[in-house]
């Protein structure tokens, strides 16, 4: 990403954000006032409406501006750990999200099946993020 990585953890500590560059948020319907502490959670919708599903994701690893670790959940597909690692390269940064299913029917899929579907996903949430922290959303 042409940005520092303090950029790119700006934008994911504005928890409005999120369905700004996570592939299938669709809305936000509330923001703990601690986020992005550990613990703290935001609140989330996925799909497209009318066929809403109301969920979360918490944080259980902040590490800015270099380590992210989320608990993404999307019941009833279940629950995965979303990694964001940020370096810093040249006058910019690389990005690095690993997520993988720890709960629910998500986890039962084919390792193979489940990593090309993650990658594909994960290449426009990165695309959407590199915006976001390139344009300067999430500074005050």
């Amino acid at each position: 990403m042409d940005c520092s990585p303090e950029r790119v953890f700006a934008v994911l500590a504005d928890g409005w954000l999120y369905p700004g560059w996570v592939v299938g948020a669709s809305r936000m319907r509330n923001v703990d006032k601690a986020w992005p502490a550990e613990g703290s959670v935001i609140h989330h919708s996925v799909g497209a409406w009318p066929a809403l599903i109301d969920d979360t994701t918490s944080v259980l690893e902040w590490d800015p501006p270099r380590h992210a670790l989320l608990k993404a959940r999307g019941w009833p597909i279940g629950e995965a750990h979303v990694a964001i690692d940020v370096r810093t390269r040249g006058h910019g940064c690389v990005v690095r999200i690993t997520e993988d299913a720890v709960a629910g029917p998500g986890r039962y899929v084919p390792g193979i099946l489940r990593d090309a579907a993650i990658r594909v996903r994960n290449e426009e949430t990165l695309r959407r993020l590199a915006y976001l922290a390139e344009g300067g959303a999430g500074q005050s």
